[in-house]
């Protein structure tokens, strides 16, 4: 299906919610208020984005069964997403300064592990996607790079490369398809540190060669943390006490912040607007964001990659994280 997770998610919802509705129809006797049901379901479960995923879906498939004459009409074809889920509303959320500072005090309390701390204030300083940062692993297993490469693919992130001594962090693949090289400020490097350090206890008594690559390795050290897992991390934290999770942090309210809700994207967001304020120019913060260029002639004619302004860029923003959390 062209998926990164193979087409999992669609399978699952179909299991769940197609088949044991529809399984006793042929398919040329599926009507469209059959269907509709479906949908509803979903959205009386409060489950918006999955309707429009499943009508999506669901047309994909009737589209293939037209152009086969395995049916006279597609069903779905006057249906939008309008009529299912809404239209996605583009969110806008970053974190103002005080926030930043805030979390200074919230993180060590807010009973998450240190890690996934860590985790937050990367992204904070780099920019990255959760997906790129849950599959960074250090620069000294470059050697195992096919396996990685096939753990990274398994788990849905992006493999890179942190080479602390050289302050970079290299992604030879991303979601662009293009590679990418974030340059580490000394505010990124401290936390990327902070995580070598418990690497470092994590191994001892073991040989090098066993030093596990990830820098954010699963539970069972396998492979790397799922990203799901980190934002699952987050949103625990920010709900109130009634509506806790079974089995989940009991520190509910620990990381919510005066402006809301955030996720892991909004810190990405947050990144690319201190840049703006810092004077950095959009070419470039799209540059360090690794953001496809818009313009297919710039796109085509346009390779330089503008390495030292980005660099420039990151470590004006650590300076800048620097000052907002007191040093």
């Amino acid at each position: 299906m062209g998926r990164k997770d193979g087409g999992a998610f669609a399978r699952a919802q179909f299991e769940r919610r197609v088949f044991p509705a529809l399984a006793a129809k042929a398919i040329e006797e599926v009507r469209k208020a059959d269907l509709l049901a479906i949908l509803d379901a979903a959205k009386a479960e409060g489950k918006l984005r999955t309707a429009n995923v499943l009508l999506s879906d669901l047309k994909q498939m009737f589209r293939f069964a037209l152009a086969r004459e395995l049916v006279q009409r597609n069903p779905l074809d006057v249906v939008s997403k309008r009529d299912v889920g809404g239209t996605a509303v583009e969110r806008d959320r970053t974190l103002a300064p005080s926030e930043i500072g805030e979390l200074v005090d919230a993180l060590p309390t807010s009973r998450l592990n240190a890690r996934s701390a860590a985790a937050v204030w990367i992204i904070l300083s780099t920019g990255a996607r959760v997906g790129e940062l849950m599959g960074a692993a250090w620069a000294d297993g470059i050697s195992q790079r096919a396996a990685l490469r096939m753990a990274a693919e398994s788990t849905g992130v992006k493999l890179g490369f942190v080479d602390l001594s050289a302050s970079k962090w290299h992604l030879p693949e991303t979601k662009n398809q293009r590679d990418h090289t974030i340059h580490l400020s000394e505010f990124a490097a401290l936390h990327f540190r902070h995580l070598l350090a418990l690497r470092e206890l994590a191994r001892e008594g073991l040989d090098v060669e066993n030093a596990n690559p990830w820098v954010f390795p699963n539970a069972n050290g396998t492979g790397p943390l799922c990203p799901k897992a980190f934002g699952k991390q987050l949103s625990d934290r920010q709900r109130q006490p009634e509506r806790r999770l079974k089995g989940r942090s009991q520190a509910t309210l620990s990381l919510c912040l005066d402006g809301g809700r955030w996720t892991a994207h909004d810190l990405r967001r947050t990144a690319a607007t201190l840049m703006a304020e810092l004077g950095v120019s959009g070419d470039v913060i799209d540059e360090c964001l690794n953001h496809i260029i818009e313009s297919r002639v710039r796109r085509t004619y346009i390779r330089h990659r503008r390495e030292a302004a980005q660099a420039a860029a990151f470590d004006l923003l650590g300076v800048r994280l620097e000052g907002l959390v007191g040093g």
